[in-house]
């Protein structure tokens, strides 16, 4: 199989070096390392198609891999075939902007293009792309396509699924699919690409994605507010609608235990007050107006929430130096909390007016079960996200035998919490290989086997990412 593929990819495009495959088969947390006959890197959706078309003949397994910034080990090759290992499929050469659309408002891109170069390409012709996240440096289109991605910006323009106009997608066989036209309007029946967004790479490998672009946002105004519950930043989103919704760019809710580790684990983070608020909200509002006056909406607002008790103070941004230094807290997160411990990361999602009860409710739970672990909570309030975090320090880690079934007992604890308030426990990290047997047990019977239909008709050899999503 490897010298076929050096016939379809040259030599540049197959690695077979255990040391150099080491990053393509291991988590970015570097929990969990999995194996593969090699590292198949293409260069052109025909050669996707080509090394898919072998694959299919020869019954190996397909590991797509994007940026590897996910959370659900959904990019770890694991077969259960060791007569058939199977390769991981990185579509890291495969990163060209292929045309942006301004009349349209549409790029094209392809899979391995970085989520940044994204951003860098849109505001060149004065246009965002409005997905953001910590790991837009490293994250690929695919990769945030495959796991329906969220980011700070859902509370305006939705989940990754909302911002995907066309996709290329090659199936297992090899057949590619085009559907890059990105028609406003299109009533032709089944629209097959939302199929693959959220797919996490069981269904074909995308290759390529028509992206809609938003007018460029030159007028923001920034601001780090302390609240002393999540009940009372529910209310000030609330008050925010009513008077600014339309300008609302993100609403998040962070407790005091995570900003603490951003503060001991990050370098350039800057606190604006004396002490850490119990609960932080960090407020953007934008437009492409430069005639609204945000900064003094945003005052007026906080002025009149804080003669209604709802908030005990507040800094606003007076420059973008200063936005910056807020955001830079928010998006170092992920990389505290590496330093930190073990986390334990639940997606779950509730509708916002549950989220305060959702959290009480959780840190009861927490409390009673899993005394050993710190919480710490981020949560993106303006679309009912809640990232709930147990961290447990590496010493008590290093004494849990069994460490998957531990992480599986915390997990459906939290996710019965989020069950009982009608949420999801998977808003915008996916399922993966962490996961599968949680969807099997909370999603509705009905649609699991619908799931389980579409898997066997796109991919009836179970070829693609197998293990990953559904239960084998």
């Amino acid at each position: 199989m490897i010298d076929r593929l050096l016939h379809i990819v040259g030599p540049k495009g197959v690695i077979t070096d255990a040391t150099d495959m080491h990053p393509y088969l291991t988590d970015w947390r570097e929990r969990k390392h999995g194996n593969a006959l090699c590292v198949v890197l293409p260069a052109s959706t025909e050669e996707v198609s080509a090394v898919l078309k072998l694959a299919f003949e020869l019954q190996q397994p397909v590991f797509p891999l994007g940026g590897n910034t996910g959370l659900c080990y959904g990019a770890v090759p694991e077969s259960r075939n060791v007569d058939k290992p199977g390769i991981v499929l990185s579509l890291r050469r495969m990163n060209r902007i292929r045309d942006i659309d301004v009349i349209s408002d549409v790029i094209t891109v392809d899979a391995g293009a970085i989520l940044a170069e994204v951003h860098q390409a849109a505001d060149n012709v004065e246009r965002q792309f409005p997905m953001h996240l910590g790991a837009e440096g490293s994250a690929q289109i695919g990769g945030l396509i495959s796991t329906n991605a969220g980011g700070t910006a859902v509370v305006r323009y939705g989940p990754m699924r909302d911002l995907v106009a066309g996709l290329e997608v090659v199936l297992a066989d090899g057949r590619i699919l085009k559907d890059l036209a990105a028609l406003r309007k299109d009533n032709t029946g089944y629209q097959l690409r939302h199929l693959f967004i959220g797919a996490e790479g069981t269904l074909g490998v995308i290759t390529g994605a028509a992206l809609k672009l938003f007018p460029k946002l030159s007028n923001s105004a920034h601001a780090w507010i302390d609240v002393a519950s999540p009940a009372d930043a529910v209310k000030l989103l609330s008050a925010f609608r009513a008077t600014a919704g339309q300008f609302i760019e993100a609403f998040e809710l962070v407790s005091a235990s995570q900003f603490a580790l951003v503060q001991r684990h990050v370098d350039r983070v800057r606190i604006p007050f004396s002490a850490l608020p119990e609960w932080s909200l960090m407020v953007e509002l934008s437009t492409s107006d430069a005639h609204t006056d945000l900064d003094a909406m945003m005052g007026e607002l906080l002025e009149a929430s804080f003669e209604a008790g709802l908030i005990r103070d507040a800094v606003v941004a007076s420059s973008k130096q200063q936005a910056e230094e807020i955001w830079h807290v928010r998006h170092s997160v992920s990389e505290a909390n590496k330093k930190e411990g073990v986390g334990i990361v639940h997606d779950v999602a509730v509708r916002t007016s549950c989220v305060p009860g959702f959290i009480e409710a959780a840190d009861t739970v927490s409390a009673e079960r899993f005394p050993q672990a710190v919480t710490q909570v981020v949560c993106h309030l303006g679309d009912g996200n809640v990232h709930y975090i147990l961290m447990f320090p590496h010493e008590h880690w290093a004494t849990i035998p069994d460490k998957d079934a531990f992480a599986l007992d915390v997990e459906r604890a939290i996710h019965d919490v989020g069950a009982q308030f009608g949420g999801t426990f998977s808003a915008e990290h996916g399922v993966g290989r962490k996961l599968p047997e949680e969807l099997a047990r909370l999603a509705d019977p009905l649609r699991y086997d619908m799931m389980k239909s579409i898997k066997q008709l796109f991919d009836p050899q179970n070829l693609m990412n197998p293990g990953v999503l559904l239960m084998p």
